[in-house]
């Protein structure tokens, strides 16, 4: 039975950004949660916090935070039904379980997907045509610091995706859009971000070291200037990223030479399209 929906109070950094920063609802329902590998165990570490009854379904028995029931076979759950039920396996094994959970749907309830490469469409026909919302969130979800496209999928009502966006915002930032076309952009551009982000700390590390310093000096340093520059741009009333670009670079200076020979010609500039196009070409052949 749901036990209803009521609204908080909300703030943004930028109001005219399609990016939700708050949470707006907070909903409490019962919650099951199918596989629990490192992105559902991520998600779970925040989703614990709140008011929801949640059950984890896992063969593999992973660990769990206090106050969730673990179990490791469906025939546990028996006849219960629930308000949402989280398809988190890996997209290869959906076909084999998730039609198994049909049942367990309570009505008016929908099924949230985490399942990369698996469309909204052929999960709503697997499960008898359930309401699906597709989301797509990455892995600093683990730490609350998440970004997470949501994309409503067949027989998805405005309360579903409400419920889903509030859902996903305890791990983060949300940004919802309305095709899974534009989800598979969501995907190359944050779902798999974190993956290039500590791909270019690694490089500026290791740049780092070969300037004399030791691993850890060179790591300090490189993640301190990043998480710096980072939270400069996040300020409410922060300038655009070219203009912050611009107050460091003094022409004829220091920054301007590394600047320029990090991308004078444009080459990194094209290595970062060609790198999220490279992901959104692989999220479309996957679903």
């Amino acid at each position: 039975m749901h036990r209803g929906i009521f609204y908080s109070q909300v703030s943004t950094r930028n109001h005219k950004s399609p990016i939700a920063r708050k949470r707006i609802l907070v909903i409490t329902k019962t919650v099951c949660i199918v596989g629990c590998g490192k992105m559902g165990s991520a998600l779970l570490s925040q989703w614990v916090e709140g008011p929801e009854a949640i059950t984890v379904v896992d063969p593999a028995g992973s660990e769990v935070p206090d106050g969730v029931t673990l179990v490791t076979d469906r025939s546990a759950i028996a006849d219960q039904r629930f308000d949402l039920v989280v398809a988190a396996v890996k997209p290869q094994l959906i076909d084999d379980i998730l039609a198994d959970y049909t049942d367990h749907l309570a009505p008016g309830g929908y099924v949230l997907s985490i399942a990369a490469g698996y469309s909204a469409g052929r999960l709503s026909q697997l499960m008898g045509d359930a309401p699906v919302v597709r989301t797509m969130p990455n892995l600093p979800a683990a730490i609350g610091r998440g970004v997470s496209g949501i994309c409503p999928g067949p027989h998805a009502t405005s309360d579903h995706v409400a419920h889903a966006e509030a859902f996903m915002r305890r791990a983060g930032a949300t940004i919802t859009v309305d095709s899974e076309e534009k989800l598979d952009r969501v995907t190359a551009v944050a779902g798999s971000g974190p993956g290039y982000v500590f791909e270019i700390a690694r490089a500026y590390a290791e740049a780092a070291m070969a300037q004399g310093f030791d691993e850890d000096e060179a790591r300090d340093m490189v993640l301190g200037t990043i998480g710096g520059a980072i939270a400069m741009a996040s300020e409410p009333a922060a300038p655009s990223l070219e203009e912050l670009r611009n107050s460091v670079t003094s022409k004829g200076g220091t920054t301007a030479a590394g600047l320029n020979a990090l991308n004078g010609d444009g080459g990194l500039s094209t290595r970062l399209h060609d790198t999220l196009q490279a992901a959104y070409d692989r999220a479309v052949e996957l679903r």
